[in-house]
């Protein structure tokens, strides 16, 4: 027989009936209008069923005439699941607590977010949204309509067109769109083009001013390269100017090359950290590596967009050692040239081209490559040079 869902809700008793004639108290309950279900006989006379709790009570009358006793095996229901609520008050007194802190902690503002500033500090667009009401730790209910506190906050804000103001559960997210202002161009004062170093011009292209050299022509450090006097008036010379310029490099290359290297060794410990304190978990042992690196890794608790000062530590022990190779003279020679040619690019710019290279002296001595090497690059050679007035041309 299916149990019917209200008898779930009024409660149900499994019992265990012994003795007796077990078979005449099923008949009877069943003519009397008590409902009984799940009968189940069981070895030595024995049988186990199911009934209502209300009709549990109106059981003593037929198991006196028919000299069986029950025992209870089993309650369900919900009159039983009260029963034992009730017994727990502390149970239930915590968890309306946590119902009521829930509902508090969901009701007020845990993170302000500020996107689309560029030119406007955030702290800015956080203090002119505190003066309206809207701050961390603020009651929802409390904050101004999204319209009126967009409008406020765009009045405040100087250099904004608008402000917009959107709210994601516990989260604020402020929208700020930045008025366009015209790009202010600084103003310079009237200058020349001069040259950094001697050189030969390859390239010339004067936007402002006059040239003053053309290409091929050999120049000397200081030389003026595009004049800033045009047609009688003082102008902000502008343009590109390149050249062939001459680099010697004196370099030295030790032919047994070390590096530190990983040997695949390692040894972790955790640490529960709380703020600047931390207590060592897990990993405890002597560490026997010679050498060794560590690498800390911090995995902080968050509560959505906020790191808690509260969390693990992991640090992992490597173990290095030192590995020595020895080169050839002409892998150091390659290394040398190649080292060089890396500074050229680091101190004249990556549009630097190397031309030409050439080893004017090489020499092996004491586990070492010695080389003096001539490069020609073509490199920008243009730099600005302010005109003092008084001075003239």
């Amino acid at each position: 027989m299916k149990l019917p869902a209200i008898t779930k809700l009024r409660g149900v008793v499994t019992i265990l009936v012994r003795g007796g004639k077990t078979e005449q108290l099923v008949n009877e309950l069943a003519g009397q209008g008590i409902e009984v279900w799940d009968v189940m006989p069981l070895p030595e006379g024995h049988m186990e069923m199911k009934v209502g709790l209300s009709d549990f009570f109106r059981l003593r009358p037929f198991l006196k005439r028919t000299g069986c006793r029950i025992s209870v095996k089993g309650r369900s229901g919900l009159p039983f699941i009260m029963t034992r609520v009730r017994k727990r008050k502390a149970f239930i007194a915590g968890f309306a607590f946590f119902i009521a802190a829930i509902f508090c902690l969901s009701s007020l503002v845990w993170d302000i977010e500020v996107q689309g500033n560029e030119k406007i500090a955030t702290e800015d667009v956080l203090a002119a949204a505190k003066q309206e009401g809207l701050y961390p730790f603020q009651w929802i209910f409390r904050l101004p309509k999204q319209d009126k506190l967009s409008a406020e906050l765009t009045r405040k804000l100087p250099g904004t067109s608008w402000v917009g103001v959107s709210r994601t559960g516990t989260r604020i997210t402020i929208q700020v769109v930045e008025a366009t202002k015209p790009k202010e161009e600084a103003l310079l004062s009237p200058r020349h083009l001069v040259s950094k170093s001697d050189a030969v011009v390859s390239h010339i292209y004067a936007e402002k001013g006059q040239p003053e050299v053309s290409k091929n022509d050999r120049v000397k450090k200081g030389q003026v390269l595009v004049s800033g006097f045009q047609g009688g008036k003082a102008v902000v010379s502008k343009g590109v100017v390149r050249g062939i310029v001459w680099h010697e490099y004196k370099i030295e290359v030790p032919l047994l090359h070390k590096q530190k290297v990983y040997t695949g060794e390692r040894k972790q410990r955790g640490y529960l950290y709380f703020g600047n304190t931390a207590i060592q978990l897990t990993g405890y042992g002597k560490i026997s590596f010679q050498q060794s690196e560590t690498i800390t890794e911090l995995d902080p608790l968050t509560w959505r967009s906020f790191k808690l000062p509260i969390g693990w530590m992991t640090e992992k022990v490597l173990e290095t050692t030192d590995m020595e190779w020895k080169r050839t003279a002409e892998q150091a020679k390659q290394e040398g040239i190649e080292r060089a040619k890396r500074d050229i690019l680091a101190k004249y710019g990556v549009d630097s081209l190397i031309m030409n290279q050439k080893i004017l002296h090489e020499n092996t001595d004491n586990g070492k490559v010695y080389m003096k090497v001539h490069f020609e690059v073509e490199q920008n050679i243009a730099e600005e040079l302010p005109i003092v007035r008084d001075q003239g041309e």
